[in-house]
Order: structure tokens, then C-alpha cells, then sequence
């Protein structure tokens, strides 16, 4: 586990760093500089290309977590594999642009009537698609070399940072709209020359070839995990954005901005599990390589109580604020209060359930994580179509709910079912139990006229009720650890 502590600290440091940066993108400037349908654009314009670009990647990045160990070499370059990726790379572009000049008409019909600032940006679609696909599989690359902290700072950190320069320049009126669109493209898109930048300077980035290690059974393994990657990749990233796409559609731009704000606050809740996330699947496809089932199911009951603290604990902090949160977004977003709570909550259920979905996925049943995946997708869109004429963005949110928490129990179900697999025990009931104590006595703490005060002291109490008799009563081995280095490196010696 040292290298999964190791590398999710560091990846979750700079998850932090992003949440707060993104706090200030998403929470304070966007709503208060644009309009909600300009918001809308920008996240249209990620979520159409984020989907299109999953395709792109042509599975891929699932080859990459589950068959890299097979290529791992570092005298003989991996093999080749970095050339073959970037060929199946350049490969996905071309079928991937070519399904949106074919997609085009039909996407444009769809939003004309109620998103037309999409349809005067649409072109930029082929831009993000390209460098959301060699990131893609440049950062899968870098992770299956167990580094996943880099990819993490750019797309968390570097990004976000590059949008708020452009947002600042937008706001001093040195540039339009039109012209802060194409920032924020080339934002999201530089990343992917940092990061090839960063693997030539660690000399991993290679061309070198080496077809003759692709012997049959290896290539017919890889297509096989190829297909299924797709399949998963594409379904995954639909469940991600179809609410987007349908708010889009459904009820206009407007709300596509006042649901994607808000979205955010319920999606920090689930920021920890990225890194820790990242490195498990490297981690468990070498475990199942070495058909190291104790291994996994120590993987399995440790990362769960870990994101289960850590999601808890931002759930119970974002919703004692949520009054506060509201102060920051203003009036226009009211509308989204549910939204944060539904997604928050859905977030917290994939958390407590940690890391089945590495498990499964790099497991020798992996094809059952696509079938999961899409009758999820069908689920969903089911939900949507259902909930969102009645409810409308809070619609959108519990049906993302729902449909998360089915998933999650089926994964459960199975891992439990196939090979024994279960992470629970008595501490996860110890660890709701102090949560709802936190959350149920910061309501009895008055509120500051001052909501910045508020937030600070409502926040700094729920740390402290609900962290402290998780650390004394040593629930977690990991955060004891972690916070028990902390204190040697600040010379704090422990008295209890």
C-alpha cells in the first residue's frame, strides 16, 4: 500500500489545490462575470468533446492499466508501446473528426432553437477533441509508469490556472467573449504538450518500435481489452455528461450553466477518490497478474474507509454550508440547491464503495465492468428522460443518483458473488456514526452575519468533531500514518 499512499498524498495535494482553484473559477467568477448561457457554452462545448473523445482514444487507456505490465521494460523502451499509442492516437482523430462532420447537422438541429451561442462555437470541437485525446493517452501512459501525480497537477492545477488568467483578461475588457472562448480551449488543450514535455524529459518518451513483441495471443488480448475499454470508456463518459447534454436540449443553456455550477460543489465531494483511484488500477492489474487476491482485498477494504472518511466528511462540510454556498453563487443559481445535494450525495455512495470499479475493471472479468456500465447508460437516460420535464436540473441530479447508486451495487454484488470480495466492516458503521453526531451539533452553532466567518468556524468544528475520534480511535492505519508523518515533520510530538 506504500505506493498508493504515496502517490495519492501527493496527487490529492494538488486535487486540493484544484478544488480551490476551481472553487474561485466555478464558484466565483464564472456566475458573477457571465451570463448563465455563456457558462452553459463552455461546458457543452467540454462535455460534447470529452464524449467524442473517449471514442477517440479507442480503449486504449484500458489496455494500457490492465496490459502494460506486459510491455513494462524499461531497457527496451516498454517495448514500443509509447509508438503503438500514439499510432492508435492519430488512428482515433481521424475516425473521431470524422464522426463529427457526420454528427454535425444533427447536433446543430438540437440546439439551434436554445443554445445558438453553441452552435457559433461548434468548430472548436475538433480542437479540444485532439488534445483531450493524446492527454488521454499520454497521461494513461505516464500513470502505468506509476506517476500519476503529473497528469494531476496540469489537468487540477495548471489548467485551471490558465482559465482564471483568461477569465481576468475578459474582465478588464482586454479581450471579447469570442476571444476568451479560444483561451479557454487553448487552456484545457496545453496540458498535452506540457505532458509530452515532462515524458521526454524523464526519457520516457520514445518512438521506438518493436512490432515483433506482438505476438498473437498478446494482440488478440489486446483487442479484446480494447473493445471492452470502449465500450466502458464511452459509457462512462456519457453517464458523465448525458445530464449536460439533455439539460442542453431539454430546457436551454441557461440552465445547462446554473446546473453545471452547481454540479461542481457536489463533485468535490469525490475529488480525493482521483488520485487514489488512479494508482489502485495500476496497482491491482499487477495483483491480479500475480494472482495476489490478498493483496486486492486489502486494496479493496482500505481505500474504501479511506474515501469513505474523506467523502463524509466534505458532504457533511458542503451541506452545513449550504446556505453559505448560495451567498457566493448568488440569487441565479438558487435553483441548483438539490442539484448540489443529489450529486454530493451520489458522489459519497461511489466513495464508501471505493475501488470496485479498479477491481473489477482489471480483473480476468473485466467485460462484466461494460456491462455494467451500459445498461447503466440506459438506465439513465430512461431516469432523464422521466425526471427532467417534471424536475428539471434537480431532475437531471437524481437521476444521476439513482441510476450511480445501481451501478455501484451491482459491482458490490459481483465482486462479492465471484470472488469473495467485500470491503466492510465495523469501522465504516463507527465512521457514519461520528459524521452524523458532526453534521447533527454544527447545526446548534448560530450564524455569523459574516458568511466567510461562518463558513470558517462551521467548517473548523465539523474537522474537528468529526476527524479527532477518527484519529484516537485509530480507525484508519492509513490517515493515522500519513497524519502521524505530518506531525514528526512539523517536530509535534504525540501525547496520546
Amino acid at each position: 500500500m506504500g505506493i498508493i499512499v504515496n502517490q495519492s498524498v501527493k496527487g490529492t495535494i494538488y486535487t486540493y489545490i484544484g478544488v480551490i482553484l476551481g472553487f474561485v473559477t466555478t464558484g466565483i467568477l464564472l456566475p458573477r462575470i457571465y451570463t448563465t448561457e455563456q457558462v452553459g457554452l463552455l461546458k457543452i462545448l467540454v462535455a460534447y468533446s470529452t464524449l467524442i473523445a473517449s471514442f477517440g482514444t479507442l480503449g486504449i487507456n484500458g489496455v494500457s492499466i490492465r496490459l502494460f505490465p506486459f510491455f513494462r521494460d524499461e531497457k527496451r523502451k516498454h517495448h514500443g508501446y509509447l509508438a503503438n499509442i500514439l499510432l492508435v492516437g492519430t488512428i482515433g482523430f481521424v475516425l473521431a473528426t470524422s464522426l463529427i462532420m457526420v454528427l454535425k447537422p444533427w447536433i446543430i438541429h438540437l440546439s439551434a432553437e436554445k443554445s445558438a451561442l453553441f452552435v457559433e462555437n461548434f468548430n472548436y470541437l475538433i480542437i479540444l477533441v485532439l488534445f483531450q485525446i493524446f492527454f488521454s493517452l499520454l497521461d494513461a501512459y505516464n500513470a502505468a509508469l506509476l506517476n500519476v501525480v503529473i497528469g494531476t497537477l496540469l489537468k487540477e492545477v495548471v489548467q485551471r490556472i490558465l482559465i482564471i488568467l483568461s477569465i481576468g483578461l475578459y474582465f478588464i475588457d482586454l479581450i471579447s467573449f469570442n476571444l476568451f472562448v479560444l483561451l479557454y480551449v487553448i487552456s484545457i488543450s496545453l496540458p498535452t504538450i506540457v505532458i509530452v514535455i515532462t515524458l521526454i524529459r524523464q526519457k520516457q518518451f520514445s518512438l521506438h518500435t518493436d512490432f515483433k513483441f506482438l505476438n498473437r495471443n498478446l494482440l488478440v488480448s489486446i483487442g479484446s481489452v480494447s473493445l471492452f475499454s470502449i465500450l466502458s470508456g464511452f459509457s462512462l463518459i456519457i453517464i458523465q455528461n448525458v445530464d449536460v447534454i439533455m439539460i442542453n436540449s431539454m430546457v436551454g443553456l441557461g440552465s445547462t450553466g446554473v446546473y453545471s455550477v452547481c454540479f461542481f460543489f457536489g463533485l468535490v465531494i469525490s475529488l480525493p477518490a482521483r488520485s487514489i483511484i488512479r494508482i489502485v488500477n495500476i496497482v491491482t492489474a499487477q495483483a491480479w497478474k500475480d494472482n495476489n487476491l490478498k493483496l486486492i482485498s486489502e486494496i479493496y477494504t482500505k481505500s474504501c474507509l479511506t474515501l469513505f472518511i474523506f467523502g463524509l466528511l466534505l458532504f457533511i462540510g458542503v451541506w452545513a454550508n449550504i446556505d453559505n454556498v448560495f451567498h457566493i453563487l448568488g440569487p441565479d443559481y438558487i435553483s441548483g440547491k438539490w442539484v448540489i445535494f443529489f450529486i454530493g450525495l451520489s458522489s459519497l455512495f461511489d466513495m464508501v464503495t471505493g475501488a470496485n470499479g479498479s477491481i473489477l475493471g482489471t480483473s480476468r472479468n473485466y467485460n462484466m465492468q461494460t456491462v455494467f456500465l451500459a445498461i447503466l447508460v440506459i438506465l439513465l437516460i430512461t431516469i432523464n428522460l422521466i425526471l427532467i420535464p417534471r424536475y428539471g436540473i434537480t431532475g437531471a441530479a437524481l437521476g444521476g443518483a439513482i441510476s450511480l447508486g445501481i451501478l455501484n451495487l451491482m459491482r458490490f454484488w459481483y465482486l462479492l458473488y465471484k470472488f469473495g470480495l467485500q470491503p466492510f466492516n465495523i469501522r465504516f458503521i463507527f465512521v457514519a456514526f461520528f459524521g452524523v453526531i458532526s453534521y447533527f451539533l454544527s447545526t446548534f452553532i448560530p450564524t455569523f452575519s459574516n458568511f466567510i466567518v461562518d463558513i470558517f468556524f462551521r467548517s473548523l468544528f465539523l474537522t474537528i468533531s468529526f476527524c479527532g475520534p477518527i484519529y484516537l480511535l485509530k480507525i484508519s492505519e492509513d490517515i493515522n500514518n500519513k497524519i502521524d508523518e505530518i506531525l514528526i515533520m512539523l517536530k509535534i510530538k504525540r501525547t496520546i
